[in-house]
């Protein structure tokens, strides 16, 4: 029997989360009374029960009475985790996580008040949720930053941590292309500057067309210093990424740049993340072109 619980921040992404294990055949319960979560791990458990896999969705709504309140609550959560494992029931903390300025926006786009907001502002809720939940995301088998993520990136991921049954880290990395004249990501963990190679917008075939377009692509990639600094950059990272993990890191942005960001940054970035993930089977990639992205908005 495996029984995941599904936790992390309001906006997160933990009710998406529970409908895709829904899809994956998990039988699943959102919002379950905490004091009821022992009682529930015991009869799904039970050798006659025919329900093998389950999850159960817990956050800060389980407690009532405000902050106080979903601070009792999830600590009391967290006990009954730590019950559940001590008693020999399998149990896994999958936790949804996504950055403060995501979740905000999330919140005024949906125009939804964050539980713990009261009448104040989105970002006091969110800071105290975060305190409160502390503990749990230390403790948690899983992380998953939604920040980046759409909705077929999630399913990737909750598919290759429950469904395909291959090992599973919580580092998530984000290879980004972008253009150097717009300004390097914020969010950036490591940046490479791929302008030292030849800029096809100078070839009025390919001025027109991204690196996304087979003729950008070869181009790029048949140059062989853009070959060789392939394999110098995936060596490096695939030494990088076990080291990070280490570290409890789980977010990573790796941002390759060229002066637009249209066609080098793009192919380099697009050939960079295939390789990766040809190599890092553990760990989670997320393709995206900035740049490219302005232009479908």
């Amino acid at each position: 029997m495996r029984l995941v619980i599904v936790t992390g921040m309001s906006g997160g992404g933990k009710t998406a989360a529970i409908r895709m294990l829904e899809d994956d055949g998990f039988y699943c319960v959102d919002n379950l009374p905490v004091s009821l979560i022992g009682k529930f791990a015991e009869l799904v458990s039970m050798p006659d029960s025919e329900i093998t896999r389950a999850a159960i969705g817990v956050d800060v709504r389980s407690g009532i009475n405000g902050v106080k309140g979903a601070a009792n609550a999830l600590k009391e959560a967290a006990s009954e985790i730590e019950t559940l494992k001590s008693a020999g029931i399998p149990c896994e903390v999958l936790f949804m996580d996504a950055g403060d300025e995501v979740l905000i926006k999330r919140y005024k786009e949906t125009r939804r008040v964050h539980p713990l907001s009261g009448d104040g502002r989105i970002e006091d809720g969110i800071t105290r949720e975060r305190e409160i939940l502390k503990e749990l995301r230390k403790n948690a088998d899983y992380i998953v930053d939604t920040s980046d993520l759409l909705t077929r990136d999630l399913r990737q991921e909750i598919s290759r941590i429950f469904a395909e049954g291959g090992e599973y880290s919580s580092l998530m990395v984000t290879v980004l292309s972008f253009g150097f004249k717009f300004g390097i990501p914020s969010d950036a963990d490591l940046v490479f500057d791929v302008r030292f190679l030849p800029n096809p917008f100078y070839i009025e075939s390919l001025k027109h067309l991204t690196g996304e377009d087979e003729a950008v692509r070869d181009f790029v990639l048949e140059n062989p210093v853009c070959e060789e600094f392939l394999e110098m950059l995936t060596r490096m990272l695939t030494f990088l990424l076990p080291n990070y993990r280490k570290e409890g890191k789980y977010r990573l942005v790796v941002a390759i740049g060229c002066t637009g960001g249209q066609h080098r940054s793009v192919a380099i970035a697009s050939e960079l993340c295939r390789r990766l993930k040809k190599q890092e089977k553990k760990t989670g990639f997320h393709l995206m072109h900035r740049e490219l992205m302005k232009k479908t908005r």
